[in-house]
């Protein structure tokens, strides 16, 4: 082999082993992404044994939870965390050997009078997404309401970003209504400041006929989380790869759309296959 011939096999040596190493740390950085579980569905639960169901879940392999407000869900099912100290809360999901990054809040918590108190409750949780769960607009809204909610969303998310945390909008059924000849969801997605609110896409939709991979690929790096639940063609709930939505396309897509955090929502007994599947992808 002469000089030339080395060199060009010693490079191209090189490059493969870069290659190699590049990709194989981007496999197990996207496989190592913790699987989280929105609340919301087991409040039951966690009313009766907080720290006991958050175990249970911990052991199933989840590894986050998303909580729902104590102020703003005090009334619809989390009044057990009312009066409970922050640091009492946090060190109980902590020591169950989970992980909270994401909160749901109502609309009214990031109002002018409420956001600073939500914010606060936020950095002592450790969040670092704060999310909208619902306008919780009348069936017989207009878009010019929804465009007043979005700005009030807007103005508070520049206080939530100085705060050092994100943004973010649940989006429920009637986002995918349509309204003066359009969707709301895309005069909502036009509306916000996509450099101040992500958004949160829940995935049972699906049964309105709108697939997340659509709007994670129309949206690109617009989306922050999102809740994952699975159907069958007749809208009955099923675990996470028993129903119609095509998961390896979903996963694909939502790295496009900016995706951070993955948190089943469903009936608990769908909660350990679900993550089982996930795990296999």
């Amino acid at each position: 082999m002469n000089r030339r011939q080395f060199s060009k096999t010693t490079i191209t040596a090189a490059a493969a082993l870069a290659f190699y190493k590049t990709t194989a740390l981007a496999a197990k950085k996207y496989k190592n992404i913790p699987l989280g579980f929105q609340s919301w569905p087991i409040k039951d639960m966690l009313g009766k044994d907080f720290p006991g169901t958050l175990k249970t879940m911990s052991a199933m392999g989840y590894k986050l939870i998303e909580l729902c407000s104590p102020i703003g869900y005090k009334n619809i099912g989390f009044g057990f965390l009312w009066g409970m100290p922050t640091a009492e809360i946090k060190k109980t999901i902590r020591d169950a050997g989970l992980h909270c990054p994401s909160c749901h809040f109502g609309f009214a918590e990031f109002s002018k009078e409420n956001i600073d108190k939500s914010i606060e409750f936020a950095k002592a949780m450790g969040l670092s997404q704060m999310i909208c769960s619902t306008f919780g607009l009348p069936n017989n809204a207009t878009l010019g309401d929804y465009q007043k909610a979005v700005d009030t969303l807007n103005t508070a998310a520049y206080k939530v970003k100085e705060a050092g945390m994100i943004t973010g909008y649940h989006n429920h059924d009637m986002e995918f209504a349509r309204l003066d000849n359009g969707l709301i969801y895309d005069a909502l997605m036009a509306r916000f400041n996509k450099e101040l609110v992500k958004m949160q896409f829940q995935t049972e939709v699906i049964n309105l006929g709108y697939k997340a991979s659509t709007y994670f690929e129309k949206y690109p790096g617009r989306f922050i989380s999102a809740h994952l639940s699975d159907w069958t063609a007749d809208k009955k709930q099923v675990p996470i790869g028993q129903g119609v939505i095509d998961w390896p396309a979903f996963f694909a897509a939502a790295k496009t759309g900016g995706v951070k955090n993955y948190f089943v929502e469903m009936k608990f007994d769908t909660f350990a296959p679900s993550e089982r599947y996930i795990a296999s992808l």
